[in-house]
């Protein structure tokens, strides 16, 4: 977990992200303890309460979950669920975004078919 924060989004956000993609790329196990907030604070230079603000948003949503005084945990099924999510943002935002370009320039589906199988 030593990527670099950006001033693009919000830091607890980016702090979230960061904690799910090492999820997703087996960094991070389920069920096992993720760092504290004062680990996050420390590491990225931030706030406590800021670094507390991203965990907090994996709390809510399922991903991660609380074991009383020991710390952070990956919740099991949080690598399908962040997937699951994940797509259907890609499919939503991105995608989209990638097909009105396309047609703005142009580029008929055959030409996009063609160059996403290179």
């Amino acid at each position: 977990m030593q990527q670099r924060l950006t001033e693009e989004k919000s830091i607890y956000l980016q702090i979230s992200q960061m904690i799910e993609t090492d999820i997703l790329r087996g960094i991070l196990q389920e069920e096992e303890r993720v760092p504290s907030t004062n680990e996050l604070a420390k590491l990225y230079t931030i706030n406590p309460a800021t670094a507390a603000k991203g965990v907090n948003r994996l709390v809510d949503e399922g991903i991660l979950y609380k074991k009383r005084g020991i710390g952070m945990f990956v919740s099991t099924g949080a690598v399908e669920t962040i997937r699951s999510r994940r797509k259907q943002e890609f499919y939503d935002v991105r995608l989209a975004e990638l097909l009105a370009e396309a047609q703005s320039l142009g580029i008929t589906k055959e030409e996009l078919i063609r160059h996403i199988g290179k």
